[in-house]
């Protein structure tokens, strides 16, 4: 069947092109039990946290014989757009996940929850993460005759939890996560029951909740509880395993926490600002992050306009601390859905032009203060400045709400490589050269971790500083960001 090609966009239906302006996030997670229309309760749990991976989507239910399994490239709103699609997924509990792979290529194999069969049962899992010594456990089980079916991190688990022989269920899943480092937020479904644990540091979120019927539902983000009705109880606790059945939670501590390291990023960037994240409101947050930004890099300007949606709490806080009046004179198309954009389009500033549009009006003759919460390559806020420029703005100060980005992540945040961050590739002066800007101003370190509610040292910043909480196994020996899959 020929493509149709309109106005140079050609609308072919390939995975979404990945939005290199910013970092990812690895995926969300979703995990309910013993309740009516489990699969529908997972599909609204991740249709609500469809900002933390677009590339696929997947459910697998149980009704307490069986596990049925939906997984596929797309959109949750795509995977599970037909009504049959979710009568096929029959059972009182189900797990979710919608994915964005931080290495390689998204392929049907990698797509969770990946469910297996062991000699325990059917078993599926779901995974937020990267697991820093999942190369070195993959070889050890691969010399011992393990045969993997996906090119994930996560796999791993699934192969250690099979090959334990330890007396007791519980005691099988903690032998699994005794054996495996790095950051990961899981759950796994069984027959009858479904498990959720968080690693020992806490990098990534996780949080336990309650429907109106009094059933237990964990999410990567509360808004995920919003949605269905339910209510946030607590977080999961860093180095915490919840078996969790008909006849309710119990929870194991299976090790100590270290030091806690939760994922900064969370708050300046990842989470939806309606969540709780680590105990606290994310739009709390972030407002602080806005009112810091403004006391530490003030600029004269007439309006202060965010870079929409992850910076417009950000820039209220900015806005509201120096009197420099808010304004949206960027309004942001949510609906490019699975358009398709030539590689040579996108280096005319087609790709910013489809995702932005300028309210001219607010613009003309006016000194900006363009707020944003990051800067990766800076190739989108290059071509943002562009258009301001085009629609009559007479200044524009950038400020970023965070430190700038130099090193690499080695637990689920996808950066290109250091050569490629924009903040290593430019001193001060060549950056703002480079984004043509009138200034550019990044807050500190030191600012971020005051703008916090808890403790700057809970809090892995290595993005920023390089101080890596942990050992990297997997770096140690030679192995390379590529060599593995986090999801």
């Amino acid at each position: 069947m020929p493509q149709e090609i309109t106005s140079g966009i050609n609308l072919i239906d390939p995975p979404l092109p990945r939005d290199e302006a910013k970092p990812h996030e690895a995926c969300g997670i979703f995990g309910v039990c013993d309740v009516e229309d489990a699969a529908q309760l997972a599909f609204l749990g991740l249709f609500a946290q469809q900002h933390r991976g677009q590339e696929a989507a997947g459910i697998v239910t149980s009704d307490g014989e069986r596990l049925y399994r939906r997984a596929k490239s797309g959109q949750v709103r795509e995977v599970f757009r037909l009504p049959e699609q979710m009568r096929a997924l029959g059972g009182r509990h189900a797990i979710g996940h919608t994915r964005y792979s931080t290495t390689g290529l998204s392929v049907e194999s990698n797509i969770q929850p990946i469910l297996v069969n062991t000699h325990l049962g059917s078993v599926a899992l779901a995974h937020n993460g990267n697991l820093t010594n999942a190369r070195q456990l993959r070889r050890r089980l691969e010399a011992e005759g393990a045969i993997f079916q996906t090119g994930t991190d996560s796999e791993v688990v699934l192969h250690l939890l099979a090959r334990s022989r330890a007396a007791t269920f519980a005691e099988r899943i903690t032998e699994a996560l005794s054996q495996i480092t790095g950051a990961y937020s899981l759950v796994l479904l069984f027959r009858d029951k479904l498990l959720a644990a968080r690693d020992p540091h806490g990098f990534k979120p996780l949080c336990l909740g309650r429907t109106p019927q009094g059933r237990s539902v964990v999410a990567s983000e509360s808004c995920a509880f919003d949605i269905i009705g339910a209510q946030y109880i607590r977080d999961v606790e860093p180095g915490e395993l919840l078996l969790i059945d008909e006849n309710g939670v119990d929870s194991i501590n299976f090790a100590a926490s270290p030091r806690r390291a939760h994922c900064v990023f969370e708050y300046i960037y990842f989470s939806r600002p309606d969540s709780k994240i680590f105990g606290e409101n994310v739009d709390r947050t972030r407002r602080k992050l806005g009112r810091n930004l403004a006391l530490e890099r003030p600029a004269e300007a007439d309006i202060t306009l965010p870079v929409p949606d992850s910076s417009n709490t950000a820039a209220l806080g900015y806005a509201r601390e120096t009197g420099i009046r808010y304004e949206l004179g960027l309004i942001r198309n949510h609906y490019i859905g699975r358009t398709f954009i030539h590689p040579e389009q996108m280096e005319r500033d087609f790709s910013v032009r489809l995702k932005f549009n300028v309210v001219e009006g607010v613009l003309h003759d006016k000194r900006v203060v363009l707020v944003d919460d990051s800067i990766v390559r800076g190739t989108t806020l290059r071509q943002l400045v562009n258009l301001l420029r085009e629609k009559g703005a007479s200044e524009i100060h950038i400020r970023i709400s965070s430190p700038p980005v130099r090193y690499p992540c080695f637990y689920g945040m996808d950066f290109p490589d250091p050569e490629e961050l924009a903040a290593n590739r430019n001193d001060p002066e060549g950056l703002c050269a480079y984004l043509g800007a009138d200034s550019v101003e990044y807050m500190s370190v030191q600012a971020l971790s005051e703008s916090l509610y808890q403790p700057a040292e809970h809090f892995c910043m290595a993005c920023f500083t390089g101080e890596y909480p942990t050992d990297i196994p997997d770096r140690e020996l030679g192995l390379g960001k590529e060599d593995l899959q986090g999801d």
